[in-house]
């Protein structure tokens, strides 16, 4: 029997009908999938975000203690109000929409381009996809996770995203909102490689137990299992990037005038040792499971529907 005549059996069609993307797949249907991921992700779980930035500041004004997470949302909460668990947040949902178009539809385009959609398991292909997407992701959004960050902090005067960026701006010029930009690629493109090989994978070894084709709990527990340990390998790395986010808002010279990624690591590593670099780890772990969770399932969610309504279409 001649190649293009060959029967492909059922299961395996349905299984290329949603893990791989058919040839003709819109892009803007891909980068909205993605937008919507994004938002999601960030969003619900916001407070802890927030909670973790605070937790990771070298010598934050005014000292702050928190002895676990429930204790410090409540203490928040209290002293600044409920509203101040989600200041910020307005940054994170105007920057988080176009980030994550751009970060799933380079992913796809580059796992196509590799090999990665093809029947069978290609870690090389989908550590590569997230490598490339979170570097042309990142581009865009670290401004924005600066202007986050700030707007974070204990006392943050700041009442919109606007007036932040244009005070950061006009105080510390066009490197602020790029500082910390080397770091969070030596952070962010190994975070994204282990956790796309981990979230491939475990889907992968998920699915042969389970039925064919988009299956929620699947993409939902393996993502958040995927971000739970990319989160927690490169904690350092994020606490390093948290002090260059927030250097213009200390009192403290050292720290207003750190340059890069070894400066930064120098100022943690004398003032608080080792331990210094894994601030904040339990907070980041809550954060990212769940957000990677999220992010998975919506993306996979919207990503079936345009796949479907594209199929019924055709």
């Amino acid at each position: 029997m001649a190649a293009h005549d060959r029967v492909i059996p059922q299961v395996e069609q349905e299984e290329y009908d949603y893990e791989s993307l058919p040839p003709n797949f819109s892009l803007a249907a891909n980068m909205a999938a993605g937008a919507f991921a994004g938002i999601a992700e960030h969003s619900v779980m916001y407070p802890i975000d927030l909670l973790k930035t605070r937790m990771q500041m070298v010598n934050p004004t005014p000292a702050a203690i928190y002895t676990g997470i429930g204790n410090a949302i409540t203490t928040i909460s209290r002293a600044e109000g409920y509203l101040s668990l989600w200041r910020g947040l307005s940054s994170v949902i105007v920057g988080a929409g176009p980030a994550h178009a751009v970060y799933f539809a380079t992913y796809e385009a580059v796992k196509q381009a590799m090999g990665g959609n093809a029947s069978g398991h290609h870690p090389l292909a989908a550590a590569s996809s997230g490598a490339c997407a979170t570097i042309a992701s990142d581009a865009f959004m670290n401004p924005f996770d600066v202007v986050k960050q700030r707007m974070q902090v204990h006392g943050s005067t700041y009442r919109s995203i606007v007036e932040c960026a244009t005070t950061v701006f006009r105080n510390e010029g066009l490197r602020a909102f790029y500082v910390s930009y080397p770091t969070t690629l030596m952070m962010t493109v190994p975070y994204t490689a282990l956790q796309f090989t981990a979230y491939e994978s475990l889907t992968k070894v998920m699915q042969r137990h389970r039925r064919v084709g988009y299956d929620p709990l699947t993409h939902c527990t393996a993502g958040g299992l995927a971000g739970g340990v990319a989160a927690a390998a490169t904690t350092p790395l994020d606490v390093v990037k948290t002090l260059l986010q927030t250097r213009g808002t200390s009192s403290d010279p050292e720290i207003r005038h750190a340059r890069g990624l070894f400066g930064a690591a120098g100022i943690i590593w004398r003032r608080e040792g080792a331990r210094g670099f894994f601030k904040g780890t339990n907070a980041r772990i809550v954060t990212s499971a769940p957000s990677t969770a999220i992010c998975w399932s919506a993306y996979e969610v919207a990503k079936a529907y345009f796949i479907r309504v594209q199929n019924e279409t055709t």
